[in-house]
């Protein structure tokens, strides 16, 4: 079996991996680390969750390691990632990895107030993580320089494209040094992904692991087809009141906020994910949704695309995604790291043709259960033992800008009371039960956005609180 050791990384690098309880490396990661240390551009075409966050961070860190030392606002290391969410995570699993060659990282994202980031590029750093608008932002202001980048990854590159940034990204590339390392990493190669590969990699190796898909043997896909608007409304009261960690998409942010509303009021705790949403806001709903907390997370496909988090038992697709990609990303989260996963669509009657269709695209098997004609879908024996529906608590929670912070213990409590024979929640500080998944499980909740060390020493900014 192979080591990390075995693919010539530094014992600083190992032994820390150790610690985290990591021995032996993901396929992508046997892939891609030895070329990246010999200096090779790489392609990389891996789904999240397969790995690729060391397959590209540790070589990148060992690289730097070995020489060189950083100036400020000039980092040696670019990471680029398409939402808050993915830098903010690809930073807090580079972190301790990063201090034990006494690197530092910093993730400068979208959201949060540019001043934290200016003070944080006044000291140096060495690798930056950043959504392209935040790095422009910082260049033009003049305290982001890149002419000093020696290696460059693009991560989530044909979500990228999917957003529009993919001109933003080029004018960024355009900025490090002609002749600098490049590394990027799509699920798909598109049109628009083969073209900056063209423009910007230089011979670059390919590496490639299992295409984005759904069939994987722990996961079972189901459609419910729920007859009216009504009727399906009513479904999901009852599915989201199930135990366990279960993620609602919905294709609209107003469907988003109206549906966590719906949840609330009736007992359900549940927050709102997507792009509207402060960065506090959404802080809060994925560190709530991760340690248990809150046990539903409503989101629109920006959560289907670099969210790493373990334990999610069931998806739904309350409103069927416009594309097949979507609906694999979306199932994508679920399923994770050899965990078994449900994903279940909810159709009405006119949606019917488009299911079908959006499932032949996607290659998926899904199994077709009729709820239309059942005197009470609600409480459908198979509706049950597929989801775990339940009927819910039914006593109102406050709207989500008003409760307790989401790892409170009165949050916690109330969780707890919500869902009897629910786990218990770990203390703050434990560490998971998936500790050894790609993104580092609970230990995320320690960091922030920004520096792995500066908020300790300059303290954290009272409107931009780095937890809540």
């Amino acid at each position: 079996m192979t080591t990390f050791a075995d693919l010539g990384l530094p014992r600083a690098l190992v032994d820390t991996l150790a610690q985290q309880g990591m021995d032996s490396p993901f396929p992508i990661q046997s892939a891609t680390i030895p070329d990246v240390l010999a200096g090779k551009d790489l392609l990389g075409r891996a789904p999240t969750g397969s790995g690729k966050t060391l397959g590209f961070g540790l070589p990148m860190l060992a690289r730097l390691g070995d020489k060189g030392v950083s100036r400020p606002g000039k980092p040696r290391g670019l990471i680029l990632a398409p939402t808050r969410e993915l830098a903010t995570q690809i930073q807090e699993r580079l972190d301790d990895l990063a201090a034990a060659l006494n690197l530092r990282t910093l993730a400068v994202v979208g959201g949060v107030n540019i001043n934290n980031h200016i003070r944080q590029l006044a000291r140096p750093v060495d690798v930056l993580v950043a959504t392209p608008g935040r790095a422009q932002d910082l260049i033009n202001q003049g305290y982001l320089d890149l002419s000093q980048v020696e290696i460059t990854t693009l991560d989530e590159a044909d979500q990228m494209a999917d957003m529009g940034f993919l001109p933003q990204v080029k004018k960024l590339l355009a900025l490090t040094p002609a002749r600098g390392q490049r590394l990027l990493f799509s699920a798909t190669l598109d049109a628009a992904v083969e073209e900056v590969v063209n423009a910007y990699l230089h011979s670059p190796v390919e590496h490639s692991t299992a295409p984005v898909e759904a069939a994987v043997d722990t996961m079972e896909h189901y459609v419910f087809y729920v007859g009216e608007r009504p009727q399906r409304n009513d479904v999901v009261l009852t599915i989201a009141a199930r135990v366990g960690k279960t993620i609602m998409f919905m294709r609209t942010k107003h469907g988003v906020d109206r549906q966590t509303k719906k949840l609330r009021r009736n007992g359900i705790n549940a927050l709102p994910l997507h792009g509207d949403k402060g960065q506090g806001a959404r802080t809060r709903a994925i560190e709530g949704f991760r340690d248990g907390s809150v046990p539903v997370l409503v989101a629109t496909d920006i959560a289907a695309r670099g969210i790493d988090i373990s334990g999610v038992s069931l998806v739904v697709h309350v409103d069927p995604p416009a594309e097949h990609k979507a609906y694999l990303h979306r199932a994508g989260r679920t399923a994770r790291g050899g965990e078994s996963g449900t994903v279940v669509t909810l159709g009405m009657e006119q949606q019917r043709e488009e299911i079908t269709q959006l499932l032949r695209k996607a290659g998926v098997d899904a199994t077709v259960v009729e709820l239309s004609d059942s005197a009470d879908p609600t409480h459908d024996p198979r509706l049950i033992e597929v989801t775990g529906a339940t009927t819910p608590p039914g006593t109102p929670l406050p709207a989500p800008g008003r409760q307790p912070p989401a790892g409170s213990a009165k949050s916690r409590k109330a969780n707890s009371e919500r869902q009897p024979g629910a786990k218990k929640p770990r203390q703050r500080g434990g560490g998971s039960k998936h500790g050894g998944s790609n993104n580092g499980g609970n230990r995320g909740r320690k960091k922030a956005a920004g520096s792995n060390r500066t908020n300790k020493r300059a303290g954290a900014d009272r409107k931009n609180p780095r937890r809540k």
